[in-house]
């Protein structure tokens, strides 16, 4: 029976480690999937069976655990730049700048209210634990990552501050849930209502191009061409049908028009009122679509690594004999073919034209759905070095102590979500599909908190036995609590904010998909679901370094 003691006491043995992650980390899995009152930790629980397996004594080789713990990371937070990075810029415009300047006022208050207490309590807690208080309040697990790595840089040999992130955390989950509540409550919120309203202002803020017909009545488009047309209106747009004569054809550029045609045209919205003027009138009887024609229109994925890269005008579509590209969907957008428009692996093109013609421009696209299922190593492994190197490098701000990094949680955060939007510019494949890049997501994090949870699990108890560890949670409430009254009330009285859009926005900038899964039992609508993920980037990015800031800023007080 020498190897099952061996099994379960040596911490040097691969077995003995990989058995001990593989065990915190179901056990966690399966007990986050317990909803008490509608909330579930989900994969936060690993946190608290590493802690639980730590006090007991399942421990691993401590070098092995700083590894898989950084490695866990860096696979977590690689992986969400890649998934946010192709909508991340575009998250900017219209409503989303004011979601991420709110979200940013709420890192501020946040950090505020941090110092703030720090100062009051400094008797008792110092800042690193107090920045583990923090972390644990904003449900932030990469940002208490990049802190304990600048904690080894500065030396630090205090209290494992992922004891007070364990301590706050629990509370907090319920806390900003508790909040939205609150909020619901103050301002008397019909959800329902929320939902027109929601609807309503997407059909007036929606950017995804339209369709509509135009009837030419204008005598000086007579012969005129599409080409020339769209020059002298000066704005983008695509003609994917003609009605001539009672035919039905797909048309190219060098088509030449006549009086009494019938056009379907895509376009920006904008662009609908001046393309109908010069053409003429809107035709608002006819759609060309349910008309008998050879015309076919169809959804093409891109998957052939060579069209990666390549812009629209690239694909040269006057030698596929009329075919159109009228949309482009890529990670829930929906984005006009302009000619300068680069393609990127995994978009999924929409086509119209002669059937032939259409399954010549699949031939050349791929459409082969399986293909995407293998993943892209090189693109993957080399963004990690360069996030790795660009973490690393030393940025020097003046009256700071020691230079700011980025650090293995930033570093690879940043290059993630610009290779995810200027990788297909450069001919780089970083596309992965949802179910890999969820799957690396939640291992990446699994490990890291399997690790966390190993290391800090006596200190955990110790704290909670001596009354610290209620101090920590009474602390976290405050930092949890106030920044997001004060935000939600400033969404909701000054700018009206729609209540599902100010749950998302609360979920995102405390980075809590706990709160987001709150969110989706109180509307069908994905409202709460764009908010988030608009904000989730820039919360995500401050949060990382926030903690390594409120460090150097305080350093004589460590």
């Amino acid at each position: 029976m020498d190897w099952l003691v061996n099994l379960w006491t040596d911490t040097n043995s691969i077995a003995h480690i990989l058995m001990v992650y593989a065990l915190v980390i179901s056990v966690g899995m399966l007990l986050g999937q317990i909803k008490i009152f509608g909330i579930s930790l989900g994969v936060t629980f690993i946190l608290f069976v590493g802690l639980a397996c730590g006090y007991v004594g399942f421990t691993v080789n401590p070098t092995v655990l700083s590894f898989v713990r950084d490695f866990g990371l860096i696979l977590f937070v690689f992986f969400i730049g890649l998934q946010v990075g192709p909508s991340f810029f575009s998250s900017f415009k219209s409503g989303g700048l004011r979601l991420n300047l709110l979200t940013l006022l709420t890192v501020i208050l946040s950090l505020v209210v941090t110092i703030v207490l720090f100062f009051m309590f400094k008797a008792k807690v110092s800042l690193a634990t107090m920045l583990g208080v923090y972390f644990g309040a904003v449900t932030n697990t990469p940002g208490l990552g990049a802190t304990q790595e600048a904690l080894k840089m500065m030396e630090y040999t205090g209290e494992d501050i992922a004891v007070a992130y364990a301590c706050a955390y629990p509370l907090a989950v319920v806390a900003i849930i508790a909040t939205a509540i609150v909020l619901r409550i103050v301002f008397r919120i019909d959800l329902k209502g929320e939902d027109r309203q929601w609807e309503e202002a997407q059909k007036a803020n929606n950017e995804a191009p339209i369709f509509f017909h135009a009837r030419i009545t204008n005598p000086a488009l007579e012969g005129r061409t599409i080409h020339q047309v769209r020059d002298f209106v000066g704005r983008p747009f695509i003609c994917s049908r003609v009605l001539h004569n009672g035919v039905i054809t797909s048309p190219s550029a060098e088509t030449v028009l006549h009086t009494g045609d019938v056009l379907r045209i895509v376009s920006a919205e904008e662009n609908k009122e001046p393309v109908v003027a010069f053409c003429g009138k809107e035709d608002k009887e006819i759609d060309l679509v349910l008309e008998s024609s050879p015309i076919t229109s169809r959804t093409i994925r891109i998957t052939k690594p060579k069209v990666n890269g390549l812009t629209v005008h690239d694909l040269h579509l006057s030698k596929y004999d009329g075919v159109n590209i009228t949309r482009i969907f890529r990670a829930g957008l929906t984005l006009f073919p302009y000619n300068n428009l680069h393609l990127q692996l995994g978009d999924r093109v929409y086509c119209v034209g002669p059937e032939r013609a259409v399954a010549r421009l699949a031939e050349t696209l791929g459409n082969q759905e399986k293909k995407l299922y293998h993943p892209n190593l090189v693109s993957i492994f080399l963004g990690i070095v360069v996030g790795i190197i660009f973490g690393s490098l030393p940025i020097a701000i003046p009256g700071l102590p020691v230079p700011l990094k980025l650090g293995l949680a930033g570093g690879p955060l940043i290059i993630a979500i610009l290779l995810a939007y200027y990788g297909p510019n450069l001919r780089l494949i970083t596309y992965t599909t949802e179910s890999a890049n969820l799957m690396l997501r939640e291992l990446g994090i699994a490990l890291f908190l399997a690790s966390v949870g190993l290391n800090a699990g006596k200190p955990f108890v110790e704290a909670l036995g001596n009354g610290e560890g209620v101090l920590y949670a009474f602390l976290g409430l405050f930092i949890t609590i106030i920044p997001l009254l004060i935000v939600g009330t400033i969404a909701r009285k000054k700018y009206k904010m729609n209540y599902h859009a100010m749950i998302g926005m609360m979920a995102g900038a405390t980075t809590d998909p706990p709160t987001l899964a709150y969110a989706g039992t109180l509307s069908e609508k994905n409202s709460s679901v764009i908010a988030y993920s608009t904000v989730y980037p820039l919360a995500m990015f401050l949060r990382i370094l926030s903690g390594q800031f409120v460090l150097l800023i305080l350093w004589q007080y460590v």
